[in-house]
């Protein structure tokens, strides 16, 4: 993702993180990202299986259980690094009222990497769609094509 790409993705998970604060939003936000994260798998599974049907023979297409267990991890350590995330709010709150400090948020952190995954998943979503056949909007296809990039960049 090129540096224009990942401030705006910043600056949506900064907007969604002070709103959700505001409203009191983690647990719909882990409510969402679980439902995002059952939605990827199976998009991509999907995906994955009409891919084989148009490359028959081809060991590179198609739904790999080494794949699926990988991703599943993947998404196990999200939840995990949002537990993460909320212990260590849960800390700044504690300490903050025990030093008497004035501190209004219960969850700033847990949220944040919250509403950052839950962008992640609805561009893995969006990338599966594409797969599938969907015509995606030009604007959604370079951001996809961004994304792409910078993952063989870093592999």
């Amino acid at each position: 993702m090129n540096v224009r790409g990942l401030w705006e993705k910043g600056m949506v998970v900064l907007a969604g993180t002070w709103i959700g604060n505001r409203f009191g939003l983690l647990l719909p936000v882990i409510g969402l990202l679980i439902l995002l994260m059952i939605t990827d798998y199976v998009s991509g599974l999907l995906a994955s299986k009409k891919e084989a049907l148009e490359h028959p023979g081809d060991k590179k297409y198609g739904v790999s259980s080494h794949r699926s267990i990988l991703g599943i991890y993947k998404k196990v350590g999200y939840m995990l690094t949002i537990f993460a995330a909320v212990c260590v709010d849960y800390l700044i709150y504690r300490f903050a009222a025990e030093l008497k400090l004035p501190y209004q948020s219960n969850t700033i952190f847990g949220l944040l990497v919250g509403i950052w995954f839950v962008i992640n998943e609805i561009i893995s979503i969006l990338e599966n769609a594409g797969r599938l056949g969907a015509e995606l909007p030009d604007f959604i296809k370079n951001v996809l094509t961004d994304l792409k990039k910078e993952v063989e960049k870093k592999s």
